[in-house]
C-alpha cells in the first residue's frame, strides 16, 4: 500500500508552496504529485528536469502528473509504476473539496489515504469565510482536515493569530492547527517518516529550519512496541486528543503474530495488515513542544501497555 496525502485549500492558500517544499526535504523518498489542473502547476524550476506531456520529471526521482478527471485511472498507473513511489501527494483544486478527492482515491487498490492537509490564508480567512458564494465551500475544507495549517501566519498580529485559531478548533475540532509562513513546515508532519529524533543535525529538521520553519517548536520520539499487542485499543488511545499527538507512524504485532502499518494524522488513525511480521514493533510519534512532552508520553504509553497485555 502506497501512503497517500491529499492537500487542500481554497485558492492561494499555499498548496503548491507546500508541494516544493515537500518535495525540497524529500531526501531521497520517490514522491509523485498529483494536480488536477497541469496547466496552473507552478512547481519551482529548479526541481523540474524533464517536461513530457502531462508528466513533470523531477530530481530526486520525484514525478508530477496531471489526474484531470480521472483520478482513479491516474493512481493505478502511479502505483503500477517501477520503482513505486514512497509517497504520492494529490493537490486537489482551490475549490474543491479534499474528502471528495479522497474517498475516490480510496476506490484505486494499493493506495492508503493517510489523511488530508488544508491550508488555510490567515490574512483571508475570515474574508473567505463570510463570503456568501465561498463560505461554506472554505468552511467544509476546514471541517475535512486531519492536519490545518493556518498560512501566512506573519501577515496578521498575535493577537488576531491566536483569534484565527480559535475559530479554526470551533470549525474544525477535531484537527490540529499548525501556523506557518510560506507553508514551511517541518516535512516529517505531512511525510511521518521513520525514526526522527529531535535532532538539528536531521535533514528534515535543519532543510525546514533553513527556510524558516519553526522546527524547534516540535518534539519527537521513537518508542519499540512489543508483540502481542492489542492493535485496536492502542489505535484507541493513541487517538486521545490528550496526548496532543499530531502525527505517528510504526508498525505493531498483535497476539496472532499479525503485523500492522499505523498511520495518525491528526485525529484519524488508521491501521493496515502488513504481510511480513517483524521481530517487535516500533512507533514514532511528533507533537508540539507547548502541549506534547515526550518523557509523559513515554510514561502513558508504559502505563497503558501493562493494562493490555496478558
Amino acid at each position: 500500500m502506497i501512503p497517500t496525502i491529499v492537500i487542500g485549500g481554497y485558492l492561494g492558500a499555499g498548496k503548491t508552496t507546500l508541494v516544493n517544499h515537500l518535495l525540497r526535504g524529500a531526501n531521497g523518498r520517490r514522491i509523485t504529485v498529483l494536480v488536477n489542473d497541469f496547466g496552473s502547476v507552478n512547481i519551482d524550476a529548479d526541481l523540474i528536469e524533464a517536461h513530457n506531456g502531462d508528466v513533470l520529471s523531477l530530481s530526486g526521482g520525484c514525478l508530477c502528473c496531471s489526474f484531470g478527471v480521472d483520478l482513479v485511472g491516474t493512481l493505478k498507473t502511479v502505483v503500477g509504476r517501477h520503482p513505486a513511489p514512497d509517497l504520492v501527494l494529490i493537490e486537489t483544486s482551490g475549490v474543491a473539496l479534499p474528502a471528495t478527492a479522497a474517498s475516490t482515491a480510496r476506490l484505486a487498490p494499493g493506495v492508503a489515504i493517510e489523511g488530508i492537509v488544508v491550508l488555510v490564508d490567515a490574512s483571508r480567512l475570515n474574508a473567505l469565510a463570510a463570503d456568501r458564494y465561498v463560505g461554506e465551500l472554505v468552511r467544509q475544507q476546514w471541517r475535512h482536515a486531519d492536519l490545518l495549517l493556518l498560512n501566512q501566519a506573519d501577515r496578521v498580529s498575535p493577537a488576531a493569530l491566536a483569534t484565527l485559531r480559535q475559530r479554526l478548533r470551533l470549525e474544525a475540532p477535531r484537527a490540529p492547527v499548525i501556523d506557518c509562513v510560506q507553508a514551511a513546515v517541518v516535512p516529517a508532519l505531512v511525510f511521518g517518516i521513520n525514526a526522527i529524533e529531535h535532532d538539528d543535525a536531521h535533514p528534515a529538521w535543519a532543510q525546514a529550519r533553513a527556510i524558516g520553519a519553526a522546527a524547534k517548536h516540535f518534539m519527537s520520539c521513537t518508542v519499540a512496541l512489543p508483540r502481542g499487542v492489542d492493535v485496536q485499543a492502542l489505535r484507541h488511545w493513541l487517538c486521545d486528543p490528550g496526548l496532543h499527538l499530531l502525527r505517528a507512524k510504526g508498525s505493531c504485532i498483535d497476539g496472532q503474530g499479525q503485523s500492522w502499518w499505523l498511520h495518525l494524522m491528526g485525529s484519524r488513525c488508521e491501521l493496515t495488515a502488513v504481510p511480513t511480521a517483524s521481530a517487535t514493533g516500533q512507533l514514532v510519534v511528533i507533537g508540539h513542544c507547548k502541549t506534547f512532552d515526550t518523557v509523559r508520553f513515554r510514561a502513558g504509553l508504559t502505563q497503558f501497555m501493562a493494562t493490555i497485555q496478558p
